[in-house]
């Protein structure tokens, strides 16, 4: 198939959590013979804060893990969409994008009607910011990709769309894979960022409150943390700056135990829906503890694959437990990194993705990979 792409961008992660999944995959659909493009609006702004963090080298970097990712930069009022969908299966276009962009892709669309055309929805605003929804006009579009049932429920519902699937995000599991012989530096990491005041109180239970009654040596990475280095700094926590997405791998590797703290938004009205960060982490096969969520579409199972904490005494309790209990924690990594390696890698996902397609009638669906399992 010729897949044709509209992200805010492939290249950068900087605060840009749609990055993982996208890079994962594109490069599970360009290793299969499929033929992918990418496009993403010139000056977007994670682009941007990422040329600032890491200048040229960033992008050397990047082309060193991802030597056949591309994102082709546009400018919206030059863009021609006759050239950059002609002879085009399926386009997908995320909701990151500017509303005009995706309304021109579903009108151009409905001219020509010669490409499977799909809206990727991967936020909580369809539930927390339903007003701004009504921005994007899909009418023109087969269908929504959804990161979970709940958002999936929700656009057939409110007959935003009138077919939808569930589509998670999932760990690529080329680059997010354990280290075995890396030393390790500390007790705990944890990688997210600190804004929006969306998980502020959650930081202090659960994380901060914990190393300090532990004395655990830890360290964070993210961004948006200003306002927090002096907290960080009384709780003895070191502050690593942002992290590029393809150093993960390496930075999990060298501590012992990892945290995941869902924002609000998605433990109170998006249950089910982890996020990637979770799937990435047990992928590298680090002990995981999470903050309380409800795995409400059983993804994983709590207590095997990961613990799960429901208060903060609970997670101090459990991170003392691991950090001290060799073999439990090791058991419980493995457990975690098999069952993403069953049901959660991109293999996985883009095996879903092509069922769709094919329901969605498409003739030129046909998957070149021959290969049956998804770690390689």
């Amino acid at each position: 198939m010729r897949i044709v792409m509209f992200y805010h961008s492939i290249i950068s992660d900087w605060n840009h959590g749609n990055a993982h999944f996208l890079r994962g995959i594109v490069s599970e659909l360009l290793a299969r013979g499929h033929d992918v493009r990418v496009y993403e609006p010139k000056d977007g702004w994670s682009f941007n804060n990422f040329i600032k963090e890491k200048g040229d080298l960033g992008v050397r970097q990047f082309r060193r893990v991802y030597p056949r990712l591309i994102g082709i930069q546009y400018d919206l009022g030059t863009l021609d969409l006759n050239e950059v969908l002609r002879d085009t299966d399926l386009v997908i276009v995320h909701e990151w994008n500017d509303p005009e962009l995706v309304e021109k892709i579903g009108a151009h669309r409905a001219r020509k009607n010669n490409f499977k055309l799909l809206f990727h929805d991967t936020h909580h605003r369809s539930v927390t910011n339903s007003r701004s929804m009504a921005s994007y006009d899909i009418s023109n579009y087969h269908g929504v990709l959804a990161f979970g049932d709940v958002i999936r429920a929700l656009y057939l519902k409110n007959g935003w769309t009138r077919q939808a699937w569930t589509w998670h995000e999932a760990a690529d599991a080329r680059v997010f894979t354990p280290l075995p012989g890396v030393e390790k530096e500390g007790d705990l990491v944890w990688i997210g960022n600190w804004g929006d005041e969306e998980r502020t109180e959650e930081l202090h239970e659960f994380m901060i409150e914990p190393v300090r009654t532990l004395r655990l040596k830890a360290k964070v990475y993210g961004v948006r943390y200003p306002k927090a280095l002096k907290i960080l700094e009384d709780a003895g926590i070191e502050y690593g700056g942002w992290l590029p997405n393809f150093e993960v791998p390496r930075v999990l590797a060298r501590f012992k135990v990892t945290v995941h703290i869902p924002r609000r938004p998605y433990k109170k009205v998006l249950p089910g829906i982890p996020t990637i960060r979770p799937f990435e982490a047990l992928a590298c096969g680090i002990p995981l503890v999470c903050s309380a969520w409800h795995d409400s579409e059983g993804l994983f199972t709590p207590g095997k694959d990961f613990l799960m904490a429901e208060d903060g005494a609970e997670m101090t309790e459990m991170l003392h437990y691991l950090l001290n209990n060799k073999r439990k924690a090791r058991e419980m990594a493995q457990h975690g990194r098999r069952t993403v390696l069953a049901r959660h890698t991109c293999f996985h996902r883009v095996n879903e993705l092509l069922e769709i397609c094919k329901e969605l009638e498409m003739p030129s669906c046909v998957d070149s990979s021959s290969r049956a399992g998804a770690e390689r």
